[in-house]
């Protein structure tokens, strides 16, 4: 499930085998961290890339077996072990560093290819690292993996309209804005409109299609990692649900998950089956 701020990653939760929580801690710190760099704090944005660069240095070192600085040994040190243990890609963990400096960059998406770009980096690496632990490697899964982990990013995106608005922050593209007749300026104040609430409607339809184009997947998937998967897959539905019984209107509040949506998660993740035939 979710775990704080940084999103799409099941983090050694009792569903998860064992023998991998070490692993999945690891590759969890990591990106975390470098999160943190993009995004936390007060350093301004040439700070953050410098970080983010030297950052990326350790990691190469790490994956040549070499010892890393002494900034963030807590990061490397047992990615080292596990990355040596698991031989994991050097791909996936740099695509996650390449989507952190965007995120500095904070970019203007002009349409839906070029978002699905940035969450090719952003979130479709973590699923391909855990599909890695669990030594499935075949391109039906990992393209399955890759559309759950994008409706996943993209969910986030529309539950936090409210909140990055303000901020500054949207990924709401230039394409799906102007197509609903609705300013930069709208999203920028969360200014909940009928215009707004179409928008986000079509967008949720976007990242729920994409969700069930991935849904298979958590069904072929055997023992605890199948049913972390499930979680997951369940725990974004259930958030669109929410969205949906909101009247679309998450740009003027945030919906979340509680305790009193467990008994639907654990419906949706025993009936997923279904949904995903």
């Amino acid at each position: 499930m979710p775990v704080d701020h940084y999103e799409n990653f099941p983090v050694a939760s009792f569903l998860c085998p064992p023998a991998l929580r070490p692993a999945v801690v690891a590759i969890y710190h990591f990106a975390r961290t470098a999160d943190d760099i993009a995004d936390e704090g007060m350093a301004g944005s040439a700070e953050r890339l410098a970080d983010l660069q030297a950052y990326r240095t350790d990691l190469r070192l790490t994956l040549a077996g070499q010892p890393a600085g002494p900034r963030w040994p807590g990061v490397f040190g047992p990615l080292a072990q596990r990355a040596a243990q698991f031989q994991l890609p050097a791909a996936p963990l740099h695509d996650l560093l390449d989507a952190f400096e965007q995120d500095v960059r904070n970019p203007v998406y002009a349409d839906r290819a070029g978002l699905l770009d940035y969450c090719r980096r952003s979130a479709n690496p973590v699923g391909r690292l855990l599909l890695h632990l669990y030594g499935i490697q075949d391109a039906r899964s990992l393209q399955q993996s890759d559309a759950i982990c994008t409706a996943l990013q993209l969910i986030n995106f529309w539950q936090d309209l409210s909140v990055d608005g303000p901020r500054g922050r949207c990924y709401v593209t230039e394409a799906d804005r102007q197509a609903h007749g609705v300013s930069a300026a709208d999203l920028r104040a969360a200014r909940d409109s009928a215009a707004g609430r179409a928008l986000v409607a079509a967008l949720c339809g976007w990242a729920h299609d994409l969700m069930l184009q991935g849904a298979p997947l958590a069904t072929r998937v055997p023992g605890r990692a199948g049913w972390e998967l499930r979680g997951v897959v369940a725990g974004g539905l259930r958030i669109l649900e929410k969205i949906a019984k909101m009247d679309h209107a998450a740009l003027s509040r945030r919906p979340t998950l509680s305790s009193a949506d467990l008994p639907w998660l654990l419906w949706r993740a025993a009936t997923l089956k279904r949904l995903a035939a």
